[in-house]
Formats: C-alpha cells, sequence, structure tokens
C-alpha cells in the first residue's frame, strides 16, 4: 500500500492565521490527502471536522503541546476524538540538564499510557537539539527507555542537520517509527527547501517508509526561498508524489 500524503500546517502558518478554511481547501487543490494540524486558529472541533469532510482531507496527526496533555488531558483528547484524530505529536521540548530529559520522560511516558487507554498513539517530534544538547547522548534514547511503546515522527531534516546518519539511524529504531517528517536541505545557507531542489537522498527515505509500511509521510517545509510556502507546499506534493509513484512500483 502506498503511504497517504500530508502536510504539517506550521508550513503555511500565516495563511491559516489569515483564513483558516480557505487554507485547507488550497492544501487539498496541491494535491495532498490528509494534513497535520500545529493549532486550530480558534475553531471549535465541530468546525474542524465539517471543514475535513467538505474538503475531503483527512486528520494524520495532530502536534499538541506536551503541557496541553500533561494538563488539560481529558479537553485535548476529546477535541481530538471530534477531528478524527488518533496520533498526537509532542513537536518539541528542550532541557539543559540529562536528570531534566529523564523526569520529562517519565511524564510522557504517563500521558502516553493514559492516550493509549484512549485510543491514541503518542508520538515524539525531534529536531536537531535531541543528539547534540547533553553530550555524547542522544535523548530519543532517553525517551525511549522511559517508555518502549512510545512512537517516533522522525524528522529526517534534523536528523541530517545533527549530523547523524538518518538510514542508519531509521534502521536502529524501526519499531519506533511511525510517521516521517519529509523536507529537503539546501546546502548555503543550511536550511529546508523544496523537495527535489535541495541535496538530502529523499528517494531513498521513501524507500525506508515502503520498508517499514508507514501509512503516511508528512511533508513540512520551514524555509522559504524563490516561492511562497503555498506555492512551495504544492511544490513539494509533487515531487514527493512522483517519486513514492516510482518507489511503490
Amino acid at each position: 500500500m502506498k503511504p497517504k500524503i500530508g502536510l504539517q500546517l506550521w508550513s503555511i502558518q500565516e495563511a491559516c492565521r489569515e483564513d483558516f478554511f480557505q487554507a485547507l481547501e488550497k492544501v487539498k487543490k496541491s494535491g495532498y490527502d490528509g494534513v497535520e494540524f500545529a493549532g486550530y486558529y480558534g475553531h471549535s472541533a465541530t468546525e474542524v471536522a465539517q471543514a475535513l469532510k467538505e474538503n475531503g482531507l483527512e486528520a494524520a496527526a495532530s502536534h499538541v503541546p506536551f503541557e496541553a496533555l500533561r494538563d488539560h488531558f481529558e479537553e485535548t483528547v476529546a477535541f481530538e476524538k471530534a477531528i478524527g484524530n488518533h496520533r498526537l505529536v509532542v513537536p518539541y521540548a528542550s532541557f539543559k540538564t540529562l536528570a531534566e530529559w529523564q523526569n520529562f520522560a517519565r511524564e510522557l511516558a504517563e500521558v502516553a499510557k493514559k492516550a493509549a487507554d484512549q485510543g491514541f498513539e503518542c508520538y515524539y517530534h525531534n529536531h536537531a537539539h535531541e543528539f547534540t544538547e547533553i553530550p555524547d547522548k542522544s535523548m530519543i534514547e532517553e525517551l525511549l527507555a522511559e517508555n518502549p511503546a512510545l512512537k517516533l515522527e522522525a524528522d529526517l531534516y534534523w536528523i541530517a542537520y545533527s549530523g547523524t546518519d538518518v538510514l542508519s539511524w531509521l534502521t536502529e529504531h524501526q519499531e519506533a517509527v511511525g510517521l516521517l517528517h519529509i523536507k529537503d536541505m539546501q546546502e548555503e545557507p543550511k536550511e529546508s527547501t523544496e523537495i527535489g531542489s535541495g541535496v538530502l537522498p529523499i528517494k531513498d527515505y521513501v524507500a525506508v517508509a515502503k520498508q517499514f509500511q508507514l501509512p503516511w509521510l508528512i511533508v513540512e517545509q520551514e524555509a522559504f526561498q524563490e516561492y511562497a510556502p503555498l506555492e512551495a507546499t504544492a511544490i513539494d506534493y509533487l515531487q514527493l508524489k512522483a517519486i513514492v509513484e516510482e518507489v511503490y512500483q
């Protein structure tokens, strides 16, 4: 089965702020199967669910701040259930000491268990600092040590940015990786760019997704050089779709 292609809406945050529902409509017109949320811009779960339905989009996942899950768990999961999402992704954490990271790992494990009891998968989404913040230690390993059932949304751009060998890392973490963030990297300055315009081996990443039988590939772009975000993410979709067709033929 080919994976569906979703867009992390952080990529088009200005368009979402201006008119959230029009932005969703444009995402669908670009070809995407679904979206990964990064906030709801003041809209109710009912309104978001209706917009997804009207545009034929699925909720691939939602980035939800850890504090919302820890401090407002019932309200948060009720919203996610109402929009048809069952993947909760903690998008970011950063601490100065190993002890703080280990405490966070324990808290995240408790939240993940509660989420699982409600029918959710709980993910952690990496940046580069998890590999470099504490010398000679990967904080991803600390999270998994406290919670072997934790799923990883592997942001391959940031893993590469950290200097880690992406393909080897994926192989080592196959059991945990459940979602991939796909974005390309331009060499100078080192920042994200449209898929196919950078230096990362996107085809190799898609081949791993096929091997892992992943349900979604999620596009994210955080920097824009020649194109506005909605134009750039439309290009991202077309480029990634072509690669998927080639790899899965």
